[in-house]
C-alpha cells in the first residue's frame, strides 16, 4: 500500500522516510492524479484540523476517495468533544494517576507522537490515548485537583513540536512507517485484512485460544489476511477491511467504541454496533420480541417494585434481570415478595428499570447460533451442578458451567429453530446465539447474545472447521459486495 504525507505548506514534514512521499494538501486536494489513486494511505499532518479547513478536507476526501485517511474526521471530531474526554478520562483514570501521581504540578502536557512519548514512564498512558485517538501527532492537557483529570486532547502539527522532542518523534516516526511498510510486505499476497479482537486475560472470552486459532486458519484459506488484536492495536483500525468482535461486548465499552469507529471507516463489523446495542439490553428485546409476537416467558418491565402485581401477572417464584448484563450476571431468582422487594430495590439503586419473568425451570437451555439469518450451529446447555442456571457463581467468586452437548440442527425441534431464526431477526443479520427454553409442548425465546461463544470442542463438535469457514465466508461476501458497492475505502 503506498503512503504519503500531506502538509500545509513545503518544510512542513521535513524527515526523509523511505517508502514515504511528502505531497502538499493544495495538491492532494485537487490533483487528479490523487483524486484515482487507489490503495493509498494518507497521513494528514496540516497544520489544522478546523472545519473545512485543509487539513479538515485531506481526511474528508481520502474517506471519500476509499483512501485510508490517518487520522480519519472522526477522530478528529473526537478530539473536540468534552463528552468524548471526559469518558476517556474515567476509562483510563488508573493509568492516568500512576503515570503522572508523582507530579509536582497543577498541569501537565503530553505530546503523543505515532503512539509514543519521550518519557518512558508515560509510554503505556501515550499508547493507551493513541489506540483510542489514533491521529499522529497530539497533545493531551491534563489539570489536577483532588486527581489528575484529562481535560482536552488536540492535534498538533509538526511546526508545534519543540526541538528538544524532534530526535523521539523521528524514531517513533521512523518505527511506526517502519512496521507498516513490513505489514505491507506479509499482507501483499492477500485481497483484504481481517482483525480478530480478543482479550488473553478474559476469563469468560467468548473464544478460546484454540478457536481463535481456527478462526485465523479459516480466514486464511478464505484469501483474508488475518491478524490477532487487542485493545491497545485500536489506532490500527484503518489498516484492516474488517473487524471480527472476539471480546466480551458492552455498549460502555471499548467495544462498542471500536466497532463504532472501525464501522464509521467502512470496515465490516461483526457484531456491528447496532446490534451490541440491541442484545446487550434486555428492555430492547422485551420490547422487540412483543412487537413481532415471538413467544416468550411472561415479562413485566418495571420501573418500581410491586409485589402484589407481580404475584398476579408472573408470580412466585420470579426472576430478576437488569437490562444490560451478560453471561447470567444481573439475574437472579426471588421465590417471595420479600426477596422481591430486596432484590429489585438493589437493582434500582443503579438502573431506572428493571425485567421481572416468569421463572421456567428447565435441565438445559437451547442454544442456536444464527449467522446471515441462517442457523449455523445448535447446542444443549445444561444447567450447572445443583442449580437453576448455566453458569453457577459462588459467594467466595468461584465459577463453574453446565456441561455443553453439540446437537446437529436437523435433530432439533422445527419449532425451536424456527423460533430461534425469528428472534435473531429482530437484531439484524450478524452472528447471534439464541437461547431458548422447551416447557412442555412450547418453545420461548429467553435472548439474543451478540458475539456468541465458539469454543473448540463444543460448539464447533458438529460442524468443526466448516463452522470458522462458514462465518469467514461471510466476511468475505460482506467485503466484496461493500467494495463493489462504492462503499468507504
Amino acid at each position: 500500500m503506498r503512503t504519503i504525507v500531506v502538509v500545509s505548506r513545503e518544510g512542513d514534514w521535513p524527515l526523509e522516510i523511505p517508502g514515504v512521499e511528502v505531497v502538499l494538501a493544495k495538491d492532494y486536494l485537487t490533483d487528479p492524479r490523487w483524486i484515482a489513486e487507489r490503495g493509498l494511505r494518507a497521513f494528514n499532518l496540516c497544520r489544522s484540523y478546523r472545519y473545512q479547513s485543509a487539513g479538515y478536507y485531506v481526511s474528508l476526501l481520502a474517506a471519500a476517495r476509499r483512501q485510508r485517511p490517518f487520522p480519519d474526521l472522526m477522530t478528529v471530531l473526537d478530539m473536540k468533544s468534552r463528552a468524548m474526554v471526559r469518558t476517556v478520562d474515567e476509562e483510563l483514570d488508573d493509568l492516568i494517576q500512576k503515570s503522572l501521581g508523582e507530579l509536582r504540578s497543577e498541569q501537565f502536557d503530553l505530546s503523543v507522537y505515532f503512539g509514543s512519548n519521550t518519557a518512558r514512564r508515560h509510554a503505556r498512558l501515550a499508547r493507551a490515548l493513541f489506540a483510542r485517538f489514533p491521529a499522529p501527532m497530539f497533545r493531551a492537557k491534563f489539570q489536577r485537583g483532588t486527581r489528575w483529570r484529562l481535560t482536552s486532547l488536540a492535534p498538533i502539527a509538526f511546526h508545534d513540536v519543540p526541538d528538544a522532542h524532534r530526535p523521539s518523534l523521528i524514531e517513533a516516526a521512523t518505527e511506526y512507517f517502519g512496521r507498516q511498510r513490513y505489514r505491507s510486505r506479509a499482507r501483499k499476497e492477500t485481497r483484504f485484512d481481517l482483525a480478530i479482537l480478543h482479550d488473553p486475560k478474559e476469563v469468560l472470552a467468548p473464544s478460546d485460544p484454540k478457536a481463535l486459532e481456527r478462526f485465523r486458519a479459516a480466514g486464511e484459506a478464505v484469501g483474508f489476511g488475518v491478524e490477532l488484536i487487542e485493545r491497545a492495536d485500536g489506532g490500527r483500525l484503518a489498516e484492516f477491511d474488517a473487524l471480527f468482535l472476539r471480546e466480551t461486548t458492552a455498549v460502555n465499552h471499548h467495544t462498542f467504541r471500536l466497532a463504532h469507529r472501525a464501522e464509521s471507516e467502512g470496515l465490516v463489523v461483526i457484531d456491528d454496533p447496532g446490534s451490541i446495542l440491541r442484545c446487550t439490553n434486555k428492555v430492547f428485546q422485551t420490547e422487540a420480541f412483543a412487537q413481532r409476537g415471538l413467544a416468550t416467558p411472561r415479562t413485566m418491565i418495571c420501573d418500581h417494585v410491586d409485589t402484589k402485581l407481580v404475584a398476579a401477572e408472573i408470580g412466585y417464584p420470579c426472576v430478576l434481570k437488569v437490562p444490560d448484563s451478560a453471561f447470567s450476571q444481573g439475574v437472579v431468582k426471588c421465590r417471595d415478595a420479600q426477596e422481591l422487594e430486596q432484590q429489585g430495590g438493589r437493582i434500582l439503586e443503579a438502573s431506572e428499570l428493571l425485567l421481572v419473568q416468569e421463572f421456567t425451570p428447565s435441565d438445559f437451555d437451547w442454544r442456536i447460533g444464527v449467522f446471515n439469518g441462517k442457523p449455523l450451529y445448535a447446542c444443549r446447555y445444561l444447567m450447572a451442578r445443583n442449580h437453576w442456571q448455566i453458569v453457577k457463581r459462588s459467594a467466595s467468586g468461584r465459577i463453574s458451567y453446565g456441561r455443553t452437548e453439540s446437537v446437529p440442527l436437523d435433530e432439533v425441534p422445527k419449532k425451536v429453530v424456527r423460533l430461534a431464526v425469528r428472534a435473531a431477526a429482530t437484531i439484524g443479520d450478524g452472528l447471534y446465539g439464541v437461547d431458548l427454553k422447551q416447557v412442555g409442548s412450547r418453545a420461548l425465546v429467553i435472548e439474543v447474545n451478540d458475539n456468541p461463544n465458539i469454543d473448540s470442542g463444543c460448539e464447533d463438535a458438529i460442524l468443526k472447521s466448516e463452522l470458522y469457514l462458514t462465518i469467514m465466508r461471510g466476511f468475505l461476501e460482506r467485503v466484496e459486495r461493500k467494495k463493489a458497492a462504492g462503499g468507504p475505502r
